[in-house]
């Protein structure tokens, strides 16, 4: 029985629709793969081609960022909604993360950059897991209300410019998440909710992981290229993020996800 390509297990996740089939796919693939890389005989990496929209469940319905409701997380249907937004950004996070595989399999890249973004997928999906488990027990579940469409976005802007896929989606985008994520810990604490609060301590916590993997892997392109990282940084952020970056910014965690402070804040747009 031949072994699949790394591509081929990448591709499976994305065409997967079902939000807890594919975090569970994703996480075998994972198995699989570092499986074979501990047995010292690593997968190849294979050429299959990823779709250009990853397969969805029919639920939640997807609008326009600014017309989903606003969020009161003084209440507890607030604090499902807001539970409900980051499950759907894990979810996004998990085909991204096995997109970038295939995406740009053509570029020769070094085994531990497929380590780091498998590592990476798999942690989403852990993370897309943990939220549903806390709807679930809110009753509530993922589908049951309206999310945005934005977040792919980023990923199709950026189909055909891999530093530009580094630069937005973990220097930009999940790097944001580091921002915001400490202020919602401390919503769930001080409403004593101890397992919310467990479980986005443990997203937290790798997510800081997921923003080095970018920065480590733009940096070496730039060296591959004899490009200077901090000016390529900001043309990629001006032409794929035309509404600037947004303060206050988490600046001890971004440092230790490796990014420099002349990195991000001389992309704040200023308001008007």
């Amino acid at each position: 029985m031949s072994r699949p390509t790394l591509t081929e297990l990448a591709c499976t996740v994305l065409t997967t629709a079902d939000g807890r089939e594919k975090t569970h796919i994703s996480r075998e693939a994972a198995k699989t793969w570092f499986a074979s890389v501990e047995a010292g005989n690593p997968l190849e990496i294979g050429n299959s081609q990823p779709p250009n929209d990853p397969s969805r469940p029919n639920r939640p319905e997807l609008l326009p960022p600014n017309e989903v409701p606003r969020r009161r997380t003084g209440t507890e249907k607030g604090r499902i909604a807001l539970l409900h937004a980051i499950a759907h950004i894990e979810l996004n996070a998990v085909d991204l993360h096995w997109d970038i595989i295939p995406r740009f399999a053509h570029i020769k890249m070094p085994h531990g950059y497929f380590d780091d973004w498998v590592k990476a997928a798999d942690e989403e999906s852990k993370h897309f897991n943990l939220l549903c488990d806390r709807l679930e027990a809110m009753g509530s579940f993922y589908g049951d209300m309206p999310a945005h469409a934005g977040m792919w976005r980023a990923a199709k802007d950026t189909a055909e410019d891999f530093m530009g896929r580094l630069a937005i989606v973990p220097m930009v985008l999940e790097a944001r998440g580091l921002d915001v994520t400490p202020g919602m810990i401390d919503l769930f604490k001080r409403v004593k909710d101890t397992k919310t609060t467990e479980a986005l301590e443990i997203i937290y916590a790798e997510e800081v992981g997921h923003v080095a993997y970018g920065s480590k892997w733009f940096h070496f392109l730039c060296g591959r290229h004899d490009k200077d990282p901090k000016e390529r940084f900001h043309t990629l952020v001006q032409t794929y993020f035309s509404g600037g970056l947004k303060p206050p910014f988490n600046d001890e965690k971004r440092a230790e996800a490796g990014l420099p402070l002349d990195f991000y804040w001389p992309m704040v747009r200023e308001k008007s």
